[in-house]
């Protein structure tokens, strides 16, 4: 288990206080811009569509209410029947009811569509600016904590359009077209107006957002440990059962849920505290109307009615107003999130490919040459002094203690980290001047933890070589020895294969990875740890199955196993980061 969660939470909140003082947090508004401008201006077409549905929504909402108080009072007021018009008014009540009702459909399908597609166009960055990393990037990071940045993160940036940039441009333009109206009766009222819109639509959501960011923080930071643990707990299920640790799981994962509860009720707080301002800026507006229009209608400048349709107007203006603060309220969230989700944008790959690669080679002999490696710089080296060599069709064995470096090794082969010192050729060609795809096309990799993806056997083959024919696919399932048990399935090779390969054994799993990794046209097999987690009988088969999968290909193979007599050429043992040779038969 990782560090207890409440040791981590507890804190959560004092370093999101300390933390919105320092200098590269007080640009946070104009930080979470940067990150959201450039996917609305994508969508900017959807975006307009919804703002202007928003505002038709308010324009609709506020007339309804104003002109019902109009014509109610109106009514109610004259003393015969034929001297005031029903029709028109009762017909613009219909009018404005099915417009708002209309606007409002259209609002919330425009603009939850737009957002929704706007979180999609996020989601696709990130996961694009992730799949290049190299190993030294991607290890500052737990998989549950970036499973939390594409999924919880970018989920709380939904709320920035929504209910704080729609609501406080349409409070303001519907704020300015209410008191030109206003003004026409009331000068004076409409400057309170003015006034009361710049406090609801400006001052108070700015001050919610500054005095959110603490426990948004924290709220973002404990979500983001729930989903960790969650993670965690289900990946070592097994391990927490057999060592009895099932009961510390359960209190670390109640604490973090404490965490999170306390964070979002601070939330619920400032977005309450939020709405009794709008309620105290609405009631100061209204006084100042019946201030400003009881004398006027003593006076009769101003008839009953339009006093009284005034008056719902602005209740209704401040009404549609509401949600702003509980946007508001959801900014500090939502700032956090923005910042763990642009620091995951703003990385950029340490392999790259070169502006002007070399063709790539038509020998396919690797070579290691005095090769060192380490994480970080000036950190303990994993390789020290390493050189290998692997001839075409050579089938080699790397084995050693983990952690000795063997996948380290087997990574620089594929170019998925460049060595710190020394170099990898292909060929005789630096791998750092080749393009990745064409090093990918010749050198292929079996991972320990190869997936079995949720589809069906032959949509798992077709990911290695998404034009192979079904010929191909057959030919690589003999191959990997599963032609046959595929062959028995009774939809063959469209048989499901469940999430995760639950239909099969992890025999039958790991050759099917096997098969997709023999699809590639790669003349080089790079195999870390392929028999992990098989039982020793299956382990022996796959192993004794390898020569002849590989079809002449070589063969550079990390493993814990004993291997069967004369399925490798050469045994090598990695010791300390450095390659030392075994003696005996292999």
């Amino acid at each position: 288990m990782s560090t207890p969660v409440h040791a981590r939470t507890a804190a959560l909140p004092a370093q999101a206080a300390a933390g919105a003082s320092m200098p590269a947090r007080r640009h946070w508004a104009r930080d979470l811009w940067r990150l959201l401008a450039p996917l609305y201006r994508q969508r900017a077409g959807a975006l307009a569509a919804a703002f202007a549905l928003a505002g038709v929504t308010l324009a609709a909402g506020v007339g309804l209410l104003g002109v019902s108080g109009w014509f109610l009072t109106g009514a109610a007021l004259t003393t015969a029947g034929m001297a005031f018009n029903l029709f028109a008014p009762s017909a613009l009540v219909r009018g404005l009811s099915f417009l708002r009702i209309a606007a409002r459909y259209g609002e919330r399908v425009t603009g939850h569509g737009a957002t929704l597609r706007l979180l999609a166009d996020l989601r696709t960055v990130v996961f694009g600016k992730l799949l290049p990393l190299d190993l030294a990037q991607l290890s500052r990071y737990r998989d549950g904590d970036l499973v939390a940045r594409l999924t919880g993160d970018v989920d709380a940036l939904d709320s920035v359009f929504l209910l704080v940039l729609v609501p406080i441009a349409c409070a303001l333009l519907g704020g300015a077209a209410l008191g030109v109206v206003l003004g026409l009766w009331l000068p004076a009222a409409a400057w309170t107006l003015a006034v009361s819109v710049g406090a609801s639509a400006l001052l108070v959501p700015w001050w919610l957002a500054q005095a959110s960011r603490a426990p948004g923080a924290a709220a973002q930071q404990a979500a983001a440990e729930l989903r960790s643990q969650a993670l965690q707990a289900v990946e070592g299920h097994a391990d927490l059962l057999a060592l009895d640790a099932e009961g510390a799981a359960r209190r670390e994962f109640a604490q973090a849920c404490t965490a999170l509860s306390r964070a979002r009720q601070r939330q619920a707080n400032l977005g309450t505290a939020g709405q009794a301002a709008l309620q105290a800026v609405a009631g100061a507006c209204v006084l100042a109307v019946l201030v400003w229009g009881l004398p006027a209608l003593r006076n009769g400048t101003l008839p009953g009615p339009v006093l009284v349709g005034l008056l719902l107007a602005v209740l209704g203006f401040f009404e549609v107003v509401g949600p702003l603060m509980r946007g508001a309220s959801r900014l500090g969230g939502a700032a956090s999130a923005g910042a763990r989700v642009a620091e995951l944008a703003a990385l950029s790959p340490a392999v790259r490919d070169p502006g002007t690669p070399a063709p790539p080679p038509a020998d396919v002999t690797l070579r290691v040459e005095a090769v060192d490696y380490a994480y970080a710089p000036g950190g303990r080296a994993v390789l020290r002094d390493v050189s290998l060599s692997v001839a075409p069709g050579e089938r080699i064995a790397l084995v050693g203690e983990s952690g000795a470096g063997k996948s380290t090794l087997l990574s620089l082969l594929l170019r998925l980290a460049d060595p710190t010192a020394g170099r990898v050729t292909l060929g005789g060609v630096d791998l750092r001047a080749l393009r990745q795809q064409d090093l990918h096309a010749r050198v292929t990799l079996l991972s320990q933890d190869a997936p079995v993806f949720l589809g069906t056997v032959r949509t798992n083959l077709l990911i290695g070589a998404p034009e192979a024919g079904e010929a191909a696919l057959w030919e690589a399932l003999d191959a990997a020895g599963l032609g046959a048990f595929v062959r028995g399935l009774p939809e063959g090779l469209d048989t499901w294969t469940g999430e995760t390969g639950r239909t099969l054994s992890a025999g039958q799993a790991r050759r099917l990875c096997l098969a997709r990794a023999l699809l590639s046209p790669a003349r080089v097999l790079v195999l870390d740890e392929p028999t992990q987690g098989l039982d020793a009988e299956t382990e022996r088969a796959f192993l004794a199955d390898l020569p002849r999968a590989a079809r002449g290909r070589s063969v550079v193979l990390s493993t814990h196993a004993s291997l069967p007599p004369g399925v490798m050429h050469r045994v090598l043992r990695v010791e300390s980061g450095r390659l030392l040779p075994v003696a005996g038969p292999v």
